[in-house]
């Protein structure tokens, strides 16, 4: 039978509470419990007067970023109507069914004149770390770095041509103190300041200049933004540092480590992909006695021709040694921190692999060996082992996902800001919700397995508890003399001896 709903219920009027109508395994309710946000108070109380008239609550305030940024709404806009229409959302600000929503700019303003100096969200996302820390979520085992682009919001085709020094790396100094050691222990001369401040030509965006011109391929050039980000084996984001898009991965390894041990987080091991796998990196994460868990790396070069790998080095005799078991002796250490071992020409002359190794006109093998090597060599024989590997699998299972979740349900496919200061905010907004999405719904699940492992404990306490009272019964009088009594307490038929064994 077809029924037809009447619409007279609409302006029907009930005594129901805001509580009443929140769905009990709602996120927000997960949140409410696992998290107190009164520790804001104490953060931004040197900001706000001590006369004039009462603000908007700032909790408030920051409840409804996370509800923007939990649930993938586009706007601050978009989020305040949401909120007015979301029992779920006033009840989670504290809002009743007539209390008015602030204002969509009231945030805005604030941000601007109140918390812009602060450190508050950095707190929120330490203080979120600080109870899945407390919750022994955190794994502190491996840690997995990666970076991934972010849009900008500009045009790939309106920008300026500038010339810029390229940066100085970080470890320069230390590579030029270690080149000029190894150049005296060979009895020559060291270099002077090697140190040379390249100049290069760069794009620069006219509508958002500190983004950076990014080319993964012909047809993808862009301006853009990298999401530098650090995860444990459970997928917590523990750091993210925004840079232009064109600042290279490997450059941000050692920062990141540092940031993350300065929060107090040690780990055995660091996973990352292979634009990361450089002797700089190895040999920092050796030296901190970090386990480097690092990919195979293809050798370039001609198909055809021997790679490097094709020849062994002789760490006691420092040479290598070719695929026709002839030696390339070592000549001298670089500028760039390279030794050079270089072959004889008169035996490369009769060779018969010599198509095959090199297309030198002087008949000459020349393979480049960085000082540091050896640390590269040891995260290589590593790259072996079991456990490397299943590390190593485990990208896909954390620092993959944490991209993949922040672009398809929280909207980090584009920046919505230009600027590296309000990008730097915005991600670690994005990486505090879903760090606190997380933990929420983890807590709320062990809640829930403890209570019905208590109720099923309790349960089972009762039942042992009388079969020991019928036990003890049992011993001053028969079984079945007990089950007739039983029968007529309880008005039964019959009541089993087998209750009593």
């Amino acid at each position: 039978m077809m029924s037809k709903q009447s619409m007279d219920s609409r302006m029907e009027e009930a005594k129901i509470s805001l509580d009443a109508l929140v769905p009990k395994n709602h996120l927000v309710r997960k949140i409410d419990k696992s998290l107190s946000f009164d520790f804001i108070y104490p953060i931004v109380e040197s900001t706000y007067s001590t006369i004039g008239r009462p603000s908007v609550d700032p909790v408030v305030l920051v409840k409804l970023v996370f509800i923007q940024y939990l649930f993938g709404i586009r706007s601050m806009r978009q989020t305040i109507k949401e909120v007015e229409t979301n029992l779920a959302y006033r009840w989670f600000l504290g809002l009743s069914l007539i209390d008015k929503v602030p204002h969509f700019s009231t945030f805005g303003k604030n941000y601007a004149r109140r918390f812009r100096e602060t450190d508050l969200f950095e707190q929120i996302f330490i203080v979120i770390l600080e109870q899945a820390v407390d919750a022994r979520f955190i794994h502190e085992e491996i840690l997995y770095m990666d970076s991934t682009h972010i849009k900008a919001n500009a045009n790939k085709r309106i920008f300026t041509r500038e010339m810029a020094h390229k940066e100085a790396i970080l470890y320069q100094k230390q590579l030029e103190e270690e080149i000029n050691e190894a150049r005296i222990a060979e009895g020559k001369r060291p270099f002077g300041s090697i140190i040379r401040q390249e100049v290069v030509e760069r794009k620069i965006s006219v509508a958002d200049p500190e983004s950076g011109y990014y080319v993964k391929t012909e047809r993808e050039k862009q301006f853009a933004y990298s999401a530098h980000t650090v995860c444990d084996e459970n997928g917590f984001v523990l750091d993210v540092m925004i840079t232009p898009g064109n600042l290279h991965d490997s450059r941000m390894l050692v920062p990141q480590i540092e940031r993350v041990k300065s929060r107090g987080f040690s780990f055995y091991g660091v996973a990352a992909d292979a634009a990361y796998k450089t002797p700089w990196n190895t040999k920092y994460l050796i030296d901190q006695k970090l386990r480097p868990i690092f990919p195979y790396t293809r050798p370039k070069g001609n198909k055809e021709r021997f790679k490097k790998k094709d020849f062994d080095y002789d760490s006691h005799y420092n040479w290598y040694l070719c695929p026709n078991d002839q030696t390339l002796q070592f000549r001298t250490t670089t500028r760039d921190g390279y030794k050079k071992y270089v072959s004889k020409s008169f035996i490369c002359e009769t060779c018969p692999l010599l198509k095959n190794c090199t297309e030198s006109q002087k008949h000459q093998k020349e393979i480049h060996r960085h000082i540091w090597e050896d640390y590269l060599d040891e995260a290589e024989h590593l790259r072996h082992t079991a456990y490397n590997r299943e590390k190593y699998k485990k990208r896909k299972e954390t620092i993959e996902r944490v991209f993949a979740d922040a672009k398809e349900k929280h909207g980090m496919r584009y920046t919505k800001y230009r600027g590296l200061e309000k990008n730097q905010v915005h991600t670690m907004l994005v990486f505090a919700a879903m760090n606190l999405k997380k933990l929420a719904t983890w807590q709320w699940k062990h809640m829930s397995s403890y209570l019905l492992l208590y109720k099923n404990r309790q349960k089972y306490q009762s039942t042992l508890l009388v079969k020991r009272k019928l036990m003890l019964l049992s011993t001053v009088c028969s079984k079945r003399k007990l089950a007739v009594f039983f029968a007529i307490l309880f008005d039964v038929d019959e009541f089993h001896p087998f209750l009593f064994y």
